[in-house]
């Protein structure tokens, strides 16, 4: 099987006019466990969207178990949270943790530190949306220290 589909549109025609336009069709890559430097507890990861220039655009579907976290870290371009199913924790340095939920949203701006993760007794699941830095500049995330089980416990 090719590395992408391309299947023709069975749409109306678009705004010029033109039919058969193609849209490609993605495989899906296969799920990763995510690394032991970026998370305590188990945590998997499915990539869904990598854009390339000019669309810069990440988006991630991270899957926490129990108690599993991130370790802090910040964004250089910010991060979007989108929880599709759970209950987790969030907390960004020097702020209060609080719990997330199916349908919240988080917007965590570029540069600050934060963590986020599973609620100690449910999994959580959410979207990660970010972008890349224009050209490569620097990495698009900065990772520090684990979050410590009294961080972590600390509501």
């Amino acid at each position: 099987m090719k590395k992408s589909q391309r299947a023709m549109s069975r749409g109306p025609p678009n705004v010029a006019g033109q039919e058969g336009d193609l849209v490609e069709l993605q495989p899906k890559q296969p799920t990763a466990k995510g690394p032991d430097e970026w998370f305590t507890g188990d945590v998997w990861i499915d990539g869904i969207v990598r854009g390339e220039e000019p669309s810069r655009v990440r988006v991630m579907a991270v899957r926490f178990t129990p108690a599993a976290r991130t370790a802090w870290h910040s964004h250089a371009v910010g991060q979007t949270l989108y929880v599709t199913e759970g209950r987790g924790l969030v907390q960004a340095r020097g702020g209060q943790v609080a719990e997330i939920r199916a349908g919240d949203i988080i917007y965590t701006p570029a540069g600050e530190w934060h963590w986020h993760g599973a609620a100690p007794d449910h999994f959580m699941t959410h979207l990660s949306i970010t972008e890349a830095v224009p050209h490569d500049q620097r990495p698009e995330a900065d990772w520090g220290d684990h979050v410590s089980d009294g961080e972590y416990g600390h509501r």
